[in-house]
């Protein structure tokens, strides 16, 4: 068997018909057919083909309800909720998004709350789609807990990234921060563990809570935060605004985003978009500026969202490698 080389439009098309032959409606399947095309441009392997199985896999077993449909409301001028109703967070975060971009227009800031919801895929798209149209986007996402407080055990909290982009006054993104709470992505430990290969030190704990370089040990423990209590920090942040004031699970209630075990996992989605016109005028243009020039200027360094950027230009122009194995779990998916 050998590998397949595809164009991001076989990329979306594949990953749309496959969430549609398990049950997605048009909506859902549309919108994560996207995200993945997304995800695969920009060289984020974890969030692109590779997860699309798993979304059939939850259609079919009902964690992710693909006839579901979102439900907008807005109570305050600022504030725009959507229930997404156990269905993909995508078309969800869709379905708000003209009052959200609205309301953030009228206002200079505005949020959107989202629950009842699933993984959305990259954060920083969403972060990204807000800098593009101009605006300064803020987001976050909570995750079933699977990180536990320093000095603890038992997991409490989830990955639970969060994603900062601005815009570069061009239509463009001038910088993407996305970034989770955890050492590692989990994606990379469940990799670890499919292989048979250890983790690296530092990345997670065992059910015990003693450190671990199994990755099975660690899949059943506990995964150790980015810079300590420091990242633990970051990530209750998170819950508190992608869960507690979203109206979502918290991740201590939340099924597993793996695996066919539990019913939806009812996960929340807190983004805050505003417009620097509102506070700065040109000032927040200006200052941007120098701030980049600060980091661009030195030898070696690069800003946050560089390296997608790059291969972003990489995989337009060369396409998308599937191995046979991945490609075979999406044809019987």
């Amino acid at each position: 068997m050998t590998d397949t080389m595809l164009t991001l439009d076989e990329v979306e098309k594949l990953a749309r018909g496959t969430l549609l032959r398990a049950g997605a409606s048009t909506l859902q399947a549309d919108a994560v057919a996207l995200s993945t095309r997304l995800a695969e441009r920009d060289g984020i392997r974890s969030h692109g083909l590779m997860y699309v199985p798993v979304y059939a896999e939850h259609l079919r077993c009902g964690k992710v309800l693909g006839a579901a449909v979102p439900q907008v409301s807005s109570p305050r001028p600022g504030a725009v909720h959507v229930d997404a109703a156990h269905g993909v967070a995508h078309a969800a975060i869709d379905a708000g998004w003209r009052d959200f971009d609205a309301a953030i227009r009228a206002q200079g800031i505005a949020a959107l709350a989202v629950r009842r919801s699933y993984n959305c895929g990259v954060l920083g798209h969403h972060a990204e789609r807000l800098a593009v149209s101009g605006l300064v986007g803020l987001c976050f996402t909570n995750a079933p807990a699977s990180i536990a407080p320093t000095g603890g055990a038992t997991p409490v909290i989830g990955t639970n990234p969060f994603a900062l982009a601005v815009p570069d006054g061009t239509g463009g993104a001038r910088l993407v921060i996305d970034q989770s709470a955890s050492a590692i992505a989990k994606s990379e430990i469940i990799l670890r563990a499919r292989q048979g290969e250890p983790i690296e030190p530092g990345w997670a704990l065992d059910a015990a809570g003693q450190p671990t370089k199994d990755a099975e040990a660690a899949l059943a423990g506990s995964m150790l935060p980015a810079g300590g209590q420091k990242g633990f920090g970051m990530g209750l942040m998170v819950e508190i605004f992608a869960a507690a004031l979203s109206g979502g699970n918290l991740g201590l209630e939340a099924s597993p985003f793996s695996g066919p075990k539990g019913g939806p996992p009812g996960t929340g989605q807190f983004f805050i978009g505003i417009d620097p016109a509102a506070f700065s005028g040109t000032g927040f243009a200006e200052s941007m500026d120098r701030l980049v020039q600060a980091i661009t200027a030195q030898e070696g360094a690069r800003l946050p969202g560089a390296r997608r950027a790059a291969n972003r230009q990489r995989i337009e122009a060369e396409g998308v490698r599937v191995d046979a194995a991945l490609m075979e779990r999406i044809n019987t998916a």
